[in-house]
């Protein structure tokens, strides 16, 4: 009796033990970061058009249309440097196809910033090193046509439903009234750039305003009219008809039909890395400031503003401690702070992945085409 007494303490002991490893297992093993999807605006570049008047055409016949500069190289090789510090731990050392894919529109300066990131993430190891005199590797950066591109070239005007959402926009009251106080600027405008006031659109507006930034940065003289009151109320306007063109007035619907499409495809990424064959750990995506404030807009977190050169949205993927997986995004638009942590509205910061996907769902569109039909 004894005995048994002894065998059963015996094995009472062992029980408590293995909770208690068990409890102890689950309180201390950590959070597993399982997959990143980035979107990043393209570093600076020479403007893409220059307007009637300006006096620099020489600009464009020594380094033409949208090439990326010493500086937009120098920016986008900062921000893969900046991934790389971020992802140490979670990337190789070096750079493995099977783990990271990169897809860029096809645009000079944004397949040159998609290649100045990765050379500062994947900075050569010794083994690496091809050429002593050359510290760089080749690594694939995918693309399409733009007249092909129906994820980052943003937005799509091959849409007849989205263009006549947007023909709406301009109509509202709302717009109209915030519009009102631009029209003598639209006019200046005209009158110092050589534009007629009917080819001042939304894109040429955002060209100027490259023009002049560009010019300002490289030390070329601006001319008399483009003082910096001037250039702030045109970064006001450029700001006001990036809102019209993705939010202000059916957000959602527009966005159906624009950052939704790409929101769609990260979150596919996102649910495919929870296999366990899952090889993928990141996929980066180079595109424009329309891109970002497309995608932003479609997740209701977009801030108003332009987003500078080289800005960043991360999405990242981790697998709990109780095994729910959740998101979390952050928005690095300055690269002297750390990024600003985003909420998606009606959730935690620490997203889980169901309810992340559930809150977004208004905007994923499952035919696209069909849609854009009017």
């Amino acid at each position: 009796m004894r005995a048994r007494r002894l065998v059963c303490g015996i094995w009472s002991l062992c029980f408590m033990f293995c909770l208690f490893c068990i409890f102890l297992h689950q309180t201390t093993a950590k959070r597993k970061l399982k997959f990143v999807s980035m979107v990043f605006c393209h570093g600076e570049h020479t403007p893409e058009e220059l307007f009637p008047a300006d006096m620099h055409k020489e600009i464009l016949r020594q380094q033409g249309h949208g090439q990326l500069t010493k500086l937009g190289i120098q920016q986008q090789y900062e921000l893969g440097q900046y991934m790389r510090r971020r992802y140490s731990h979670f990337l190789s050392v070096v750079y493995k196809q099977s783990e990271i894919y990169v897809q860029s529109t096809d645009c000079d300066h944004t397949l040159m910033s998609a290649q100045a990131s990765l050379a500062g993430l994947y900075p050569l190891t010794q083994d690496q090193i091809w050429n002593p005199r050359i510290l760089w590797q080749p690594i694939p950066v995918h693309t399409v046509p733009l007249s092909h591109d129906n994820l980052l070239y943003l937005p799509f005007s091959h849409c007849p439903k989205y263009k006549e959402l947007l023909r709406e926009t301009f109509t509202t009251r709302d717009f109209q009234r915030q519009l009102k106080h631009y029209k003598p600027f639209l006019k200046f405008l005209a009158t110092h750039t050589g534009y007629s006031l009917k080819k001042l659109n939304t894109e040429r507006i955002w060209k100027l305003l490259d023009t002049l930034q560009y010019e300002d940065n490289n030390n070329y003289t601006l001319p008399v009219w483009a003082t910096r009151g001037v250039r702030t109320k045109l970064i006001k306007l450029s700001e006001l008809l990036l809102q019209a063109e993705f939010g202000f007035h059916k957000q959602i619907q527009k966005s159906r039909l624009q950052g939704g499409i790409l929101l769609k495809t990260i979150l596919k990424h996102i649910s495919n890395a929870r296999n366990s064959s899952h090889r993928q750990k990141m996929v980066m995506y180079s595109g424009h400031a329309a891109t970002i404030a497309a995608l932003q807009t479609a997740l209701n977190v977009f801030n108003g503003k332009l987003p500078p050169y080289s800005a960043c949205h991360f999405f990242e993927l981790y697998q709990e401690r109780n095994g729910q997986y959740t998101i979390e995004m952050y928005y690095r638009n300055n690269s002297l702070r750390n990024p600003h942590p985003l909420t998606l509205p009606g959730c935690k910061f620490r997203c889980p992945l169901e309810r992340f996907t559930q809150l977004v769902s208004p905007v994923l569109v499952r035919y696209w085409t069909k849609e854009c039909r009017m």
